[in-house]
């Protein structure tokens, strides 16, 4: 693997003017160990098993060099296996627009199935994907898509090692996906609701291939507390560490905090904090979804809505408490705060990889029919939105109605008209 990263630097320092393109493996832009790993495990694969061709296979972390230091879990991960930070290249080293431009880009997508709208412009260099999220892209015959429902998109990744090139896997390659699938799968606990059959089997065969792997249950506490380590992080750095963002009309941060939601709440300036980050970042609204576990490694959550506007804020929230696809269970929780309101989630299995299709669904129906952002500058607003509820834009209580679009109506008044 150092010899494969090695050459991948040596690469783009080499070619970013001219050359052969590049054939990027990129993960998502939350860059969690899953991203991290998929990423570097793929592109790795595609090295050793694609003939060689025009472009050269490189993995890329979706986040800038110095955000590394964010991912506590990561840089543990790193260390574990022996593989050295400095091997790794980040998105603010590789121009991919430049590479774009000049017709020297392909795009192979991990954990996550379409790119974010500020790379939307991106997307018809994607030649493939593989991932573990809810399916949002139209497979193709030019760009074979793998979603598959597992806990880890690691899982995936592996399963294709082993089925095509098991001869590549070494003990340190093991040793990054192994200790990926036993993350995010909670230590294979039943009760955290993420482990699936495949994701036994993948562990139980790396387990099997590679008996020096570390103690599961022993790895699992490590990184898990190396991923909840926040200790020195401010709170611009703890919404940072662990951040996706959906925009429309709106644009909405989605980050998970590594803590209580109380002891959160109590932080010093919250409100301060939260309204500067959301200027500087130019955020409409932040959820904030807290995890922490029980001694039986249960998951807790809750979940926090801030934002300057009362409009915004309560839509969002009033849409998230009727959410039946999944129902999230929110109680709403006593807050100091005016600015923020907060939940107990019931539905405790329901992690941010379910949360983020509810929060797209929201936006748009606040596209089709409630006011946009750039509008909204007030806390309160002089003219009402549209009702989430409206016949035009579909019914988040409705659960048997059919949707009624406004070109459905558009139409149907036209066929009146005719008449």
């Amino acid at each position: 693997m150092e010899e494969f990263l090695t050459s991948c630097h040596r690469a783009v320092k080499e070619n970013l003017v001219q050359g052969p393109g590049f054939h990027v493996v990129l993960g998502n832009e939350a860059c969690d160990v899953d991203s991290m790993v998929s990423a570097l495990a793929y592109a790795y694969f595609l090295s050793q098993t694609v003939p060689r061709e025009t472009l050269l296979v490189l993995p890329l972390l979706n986040i800038r060099q110095s955000d590394l230091l964010l991912r506590s879990d990561n840089l543990f991960l790193l260390r574990q296996a022996g593989l050295s930070p400095d091997l790794l290249l980040f998105r603010d080293q590789l121009d991919l627009r430049a590479l774009q431009r000049a017709g020297r880009l392909r795009l192979t997508l991990v954990d996550h199935n379409v790119l974010p709208r500020s790379d939307s412009d991106l997307e018809e260099e994607v030649v493939e994907v593989i991932d573990h999220h809810l399916l949002e892209r139209t497979p193709s015959p030019s760009c074979p898509v793998t979603v598959e429902t597992v806990g880890s998109c690691a899982t995936l990744v592996t399963e294709r090692i082993i089925q095509k090139a098991p001869q590549i896997l070494d003990q340190q390659l093991a040793t990054l996906l192994y200790a990926t699938v036993v993350l995010d799968c909670v230590d294979m606990s039943p009760a955290a609701g993420k482990v699936t059959p495949r994701d036994v089997h993948v562990a139980a065969a790396l387990e099997t291939r590679f008996p020096s792997l570390p103690p599961r249950g022993a790895l699992f506490k490590e990184l898990q507390d190396a991923k909840f380590d926040i200790s020195g992080l401010d709170t611009e750095q703890m919404l940072l560490k662990d951040m996706k963002v959906v925009s429309g009309s709106l644009s909405l941060a989605v980050s998970v905090l590594y803590m209580t939601m109380e002891d959160f709440l109590q932080r010093a300036e919250l409100e301060a904090e939260l309204s500067d980050f959301c200027q500087k970042f130019g955020f409409d609204l932040l959820l904030l979804m807290s995890i922490s576990f029980t001694e039986s490694k249960e998951p807790i959550r809750a979940l926090a809505v801030f934002g300057q506007s009362a409009t915004f804020r309560d839509q969002v929230g009033c849409f998230l408490e009727q959410a039946r696809s999944p129902a999230l269970a929110l109680r709403p929780i006593s807050s100091l705060h005016p600015h923020i309101s907060a939940y107990q989630q019931g539905n405790t299995l329901a992690s941010r990889k379910k949360l983020l299709p509810l929060v797209k669904d929201f936006l748009k129906e606040w596209d089709g029919g409630g006011c946009r952002g750039e509008e909204e500058d007030d806390e309160e607003s002089q003219v009402p939105p549209t009702p989430m509820n409206s016949l035009a834009d579909g019914c988040p209580l409705d659960g048997g109605l059919p949707h009624i679009s406004p070109q459905d109506l558009e139409d149907k008044f036209n066929k009146m008209a005719d008449l």
